[in-house]
């Protein structure tokens, strides 16, 4: 799950105090829209034991969500636009309620695929319009430290999903229980928006705060003049992706069957990733801001995350080395990458890059769980033959080569004569 950059937007000024309150508030929209879409991961052998559900099945629940999201990506910040955010985030919000309610209520399989992919119409322009209301509250202000919270809120939501089987132990008597409690927790999603709605109405009435401007949207005719360095960027950005999300569909799964621990022990070794990045990657984005060496930075968390996979499946190292190494790949790259658009990028075509970003991320990111929950079965992949995940595994591992051979084709751009700064400006080089 991705969030789209901020928009432009009219100056205001509210109390600080008032404004961080508002994104506490529609923060926890996030907390809820991450919980939700990762609590199929911690309960996946269950579907699989109780309902019969195939590995392909498990990886279709997601790959709905992306189609989904594609979709709404295709529509852009049409709706935020004519409904504005306030509007639109009850209307998401109670999207993603619904989805997550339907997902607890059925042992279908496909009325469970239907919940995902209304969780995806929702999620995606929940986020959308969460992120524009941010750029209202703090354009001008503490935007980038405002973001940066916002998301560390959203990855904790993931990180509550993976230690559920800790913290909610006495639910996972069954597959029900769990989703269950997915679907309490994502009454924040329409929530908070509530609140945050009367909070922006007071505001209004006190302090006259303006509205939004226009979201970003996909613009077709502006995808044929991108240049080759944001291109690059793209491909990185779907194959690192595309390794990274599909893993942790099935990671707990694996971590059960193939490794032999608990539940609980799989769930936290599934939650470093998310938890690292809460952390880690606020401070290498101030790192890289200070040195530059973009594409270089970049080159490292690709080449961190190639050997993972093989890592695992083989049982080479102890299962906390490659999962560290992930995590720091996954605090490392998307601190570097997405910010990197904006280099490589006119500011006036900034929405559309990163709308087409994000669709062609989804794009791969939905195939590929079809793909490995499809190799698994296929390799017969289970506590009994855990060598049947190793094909996947291979799968993942190429994901990494390609993203680093778009890494290093990267650098080599621009460190050459078509270069836009990626490993030359600082944040001191800009202050000058």
């Amino acid at each position: 799950m991705t969030s789209l950059p901020p928009a432009v937007t009219s100056p205001v000024e509210p109390p600080r105090g008032y404004r961080w309150l508002v994104l506490v508030v529609i923060s926890l929209a996030m907390y809820g829209n991450y919980y939700v879409y990762d609590s199929i991961a911690p309960i996946a052998d269950l579907l699989k034991s109780s309902l019969a559900f195939s590995d392909e099945n498990i990886g279709a629940l997601y790959t709905a969500y992306s189609i989904a999201a594609v979709i709404v990506l295709l529509l852009g910040g049409i709706i935020v636009d004519r409904f504005g955010t306030v509007r639109s985030t009850i209307l998401f919000g109670a999207i993603c309620v619904v989805a997550a309610g339907l997902n607890a209520a059925t042992e279908s399989f496909h009325v469970m695929l239907v919940a995902r992919f209304l969780l995806g119409l929702g999620s995606e322009p929940l986020i959308v319009a969460i992120t524009t209301a941010l750029a209202k509250w703090f354009k001008g202000k503490e935007l980038s430290f405002a973001f940066g919270i916002n998301l560390t809120v959203a990855r904790l939501g993931s990180v509550s999903a993976d230690w559920s089987p800790t913290w909610a132990r006495f639910a996972y008597k069954d597959w029900h229980g769990p989703l269950v409690i997915a679907a309490a927790i994502s009454a924040l999603c329409l929530l908070a928006p509530l609140v945050y709605g009367m909070l922006e109405g007071h505001a209004r009435r006190r302090w006259g705060l303006g509205r939004a401007g226009a979201t970003d949207r996909l613009v077709l005719a502006d995808v044929f003049r991108f240049n080759l360095s944001f291109w690059l960027v793209v491909g990185l950005c779907v194959t690192f992706y595309s390794a990274i999300f599909p893993f942790r569909s099935f990671a707990i799964k694996f971590f059960i069957e193939a490794f032999e621990l608990t539940r609980e022990a799989a769930g936290r070794y599934n939650s470093v990733l998310p938890l690292s990045a809460m952390v880690a990657t606020p401070l290498f984005g101030l790192l890289v801001d200070k040195v530059g060496k973009r594409s270089l930075f970049m080159m490292f968390g690709a080449l961190l995350l190639m050997p993972v996979y093989l890592l695992m499946a083989y049982q080479l190292l102890p299962l906390g080395v490659p999962v560290a190494m992930m995590g720091v790949a996954f605090s490392l790259i998307p601190a570097v990458m997405w910010p990197a658009v904006a280099y490589v990028v006119e500011e006036r075509r900034l929405g559309t890059a990163y709308a087409l970003m994000t669709l062609v991320q989804q794009v791969g990111v939905a195939g590929m769980n079809w793909v490995i929950g499809r190799t698994n079965d296929a390799f017969a992949a289970s506590a009994t033959n855990p060598a049947g995940y190793a094909p996947g595994m291979w799968i993942f591992s190429l994901f990494g080569f390609l993203a680093l051979l778009f890494a290093v084709l990267l650098r080599r751009r621009e460190t050459g004569p078509h270069g836009h700064g990626l490993e030359t400006i600082t944040a001191s080089a800009r202050g000058a």
